[in-house]
């Protein structure tokens, strides 16, 4: 929200992080990206890293900056296909995204 209107673009990125490899190699993970079951975290497809409330926050932060732009989705998961990792992050933000306007404080 601090950003406000220095926001022009917006990538939707998803990353999981591994707890337990994380207490063991940190968050500045810097094995290659093909070695999963070592790295402290690796990318997912959107909507497998994080979940709804928070991808329901971020959208709705962007919301109150009066951001109204496309959101662009970066799809790295090494564990999906492209086609199939696409596929998924746009049904999740389907879920999540705001596309109507609210026509004004109705309720006040």
């Amino acid at each position: 929200k601090e950003l406000g209107d220095a926001i022009f673009h917006f990538h939707a990125k998803d990353t999981k992080v591994d707890v337990r490899n994380t207490k063991i190699n940190g968050v500045l993970d810097t094995k290659h990206y093909g070695n999963e079951l070592e790295r402290s975290w690796i990318f997912r497809s959107v909507g497998y890293g994080n979940d709804y409330q928070m991808w329901k926050d971020i959208v709705s932060a962007l919301r109150m900056v009066e951001y109204d732009d496309v959101l662009s989705i970066e799809h790295e998961d090494s564990l999906m296909s492209p086609n199939e990792g696409l596929q998924k992050a746009i049904a999740f933000l389907q879920e999540v995204m705001v596309f109507e306007d609210q026509g004004g404080m109705w309720w006040a």
